[in-house]
């Protein structure tokens, strides 16, 4: 069975970065650099470029077991390339300076490298231009890459890389095939330990035996989560790099791929624009720092909007946005440690309009709902299977939130990785992410399911008649809840547009959002068809 990879519109801009350096490809194509086929005992099911011509990724499957693994192809270099790759590197550990100004790691090192290239020129004599080119890929990789993994960097479709131990394969979250197994282990503990030490150390921080568990930032904003030596982990160093993207799924995504409909997105709009806060809960991995993301794109573009995270995940388009991030402290008493509850209470004084938190679980929730009490809106996220979970979560410690006020979260988004049962499927099981449930929260024993999809028929049921939160703002905005519901229609027809046009990406999503806001009549009747984006 072969699975083809369905590519998001979105997705134009990778294919387009993917060709790149057509004429390096052809030659090497000639020469027959690339022309590997399956391991014995597998079968071809996909392959794509990564970063081309140099890296490619093969999704190959077992013919008698079926599972699937996924194998780096990366152009080897010749004996001599080896040899002239190994003088290259010790010529750069003398001669690479650290970046200037502003300049990024990488900016800098392909800055510097041709002059330096250029000022040894024994260090390549006799080595094909190709040959230099693959020489300089492989510099590249293990001096400001991340070494044997960097191609999986460059993979659009894989969420998280995660190493379980020495001699163990790396596994992915791939967008496609899930969880899957690679080709490539760290085989030693100096190896996996040295690559660690590395990378966190690129982030600025530190790690080792006394200090084995890290949580950091890395450039370009990938997350890394370390578990340091065999104190925590008995199979050795134990890592997992959740990537960032840059380009963060939007709602016009989300209503692609189906993971909410048109209404749940209208609905959240006004929520979002009147300030209603928003709670998303799930299961780890069930995709709410994303739909944080999409729907931190309707806020009103000219909102001011604080973030509070531990690590920066959230990525938004909006001009009047403050990115705030935790700190932690220095040695035994923490030293210079900043909370998430100290950015959340100084985030109050700066007058925002909305109030991000990334992920809420301790003391800083009580303050986050005592900003929502003072008339901020909020958005957050938090660990819990279903409403009446996060309830309970919030009015039991460490949050003590009083049952009083748990109200002011208005509204709670269940989202959740779903599968289709394997017994219900010949070949292989079908998975996606839902919204499952949306509610709105009556008091701390009773809420009220505005929509909720409905595993059998893959729809979302809409029961908007109950909202108690569609007559406060239509009570809000003095108007009747008939021209809110017309609002609310025409809403859902902006954003179905929006699919139609593929204006997915989030500053494109935040343009039309901003034209509504500015000249609301230009999307109105006739024009809303033939608006172009």
């Amino acid at each position: 069975m072969k699975l083809k990879i369905k590519k998001r519109k979105g997705d134009k801009k990778q294919e387009e970065s993917a060709s790149e350096e057509p004429h390096v490809e052809t030659l090497l194509g000639q020469l027959g650099l690339r022309q590997h086929g399956p391991p014995e005992g597998y079968i071809k099911v996909e392959t794509y470029p990564l970063k081309p011509p140099f890296s490619y990724a093969s999704i190959v499957q077992n013919e008698n077991t079926a599972e699937l693994l996924y194998i780096i192809d990366e152009l080897p270099l010749e004996k001599e390339e080896r040899e002239a790759h190994d003088r290259m590197r010790n010529v750069l550990e003398y001669e690479l300076k650290a970046p200037e100004g502003e300049e990024s790691l990488s900016e800098s090192f392909h800055r510097q490298l041709p002059i330096i290239t250029e000022n040894h020129p024994k260090t390549t004599m006799g080595i094909s231009q190709i040959g230099i080119r693959k020489i300089q890929y492989y510099l590249e990789r293990s001096i400001i890459g991340y070494g044997k993994i960097e191609p999986l960097i460059h993979d659009p479709y894989v969420e998280d890389i995660s190493c379980g131990g020495i001699g163990k394969p790396i596994f992915l979250w791939h967008r496609v095939y899930e969880n899957i197994k690679t080709n490539i282990f760290f085989n030693t503990e100096e190896e996996v330990n040295n690559f660690v030490m590395r990378i966190v150390h690129k982030a600025g921080k530190h790690v080792s035996i006394a200090f084995p568990i890290v949580d950091v930032t890395l450039p370009g904003k990938h997350r890394l989560a370390v578990s340091y030596g065999r104190e925590t982990t008995p199979s050795g160093t134990s890592f997992t790099i959740r990537k960032f993207r840059k380009d963060p799924f939007t709602i016009v995504d989300l209503i692609e791929n189906e993971t909410l409909d048109e209404s749940v997105a209208a609905y959240l709009w006004l929520l979002v624009e009147n300030k209603m806060p928003i709670m998303i809960i799930g299961a780890t991995g069930a995709g709410k720092t994303t739909a944080l993301n999409a729907i931190a794109c309707l806020i009103r573009p000219s909102y001011k909007i604080i973030t509070v995270e531990e690590v920066a995940e959230i990525n938004l388009p909006h001009e009047n946005w403050t990115s705030t991030i935790a700190r932690s402290g220095f040695g035994a008493e923490k030293e210079g440690e900043i909370t998430l509850y100290d950015l959340i209470k100084s985030s109050v004084r700066h007058r925002p309009d909305l109030i991000i938190v990334g992920e809420i679980r301790g003391e800083e929730a009580y303050v986050l709902f005592q900003a929502l009490a003072t008339g901020h809106g909020g958005l957050c996220t938090m660990h819990a299977d279903d409403v009446e979970t996060a309830v309970k979560r919030l009015t039991q410690p460490p949050m003590n939130i009083p049952a009083s006020i748990i109200t002011l979260m208005k509204c709670v988004i269940a989202v959740r990785h779903v599968r289709t049962p394997v017994f219900l499927e010949s070949g292989r099981r079908l998975s996606s992410r839902k919204f499952v449930q949306v509610s709105e929260i009556r008091d701390a024993s009773s809420t009220v399911d505005v929509f909720d999809w409905n595993a059998s028929s893959d729809i979302f049921q809409e029961k908007l008649e109950k909202s108690i939160f569609f007559k406060r703002i239509a009570k809000r905005l003095d108007i009747s809840l008939e021209q809110l519901i017309d609002e609310f229609e025409y809403r859902k027809k902006v954003l179905l547009t929006m699919v139609e046009h593929n204006v997915r990406d989030y500053r494109s999503v935040n343009r039309v959002l901003s034209k509504y806001y500015h000249n609301p009549s230009a999307l109105h009747g006739e024009s809303l068809r033939n608006f172009k984006w």
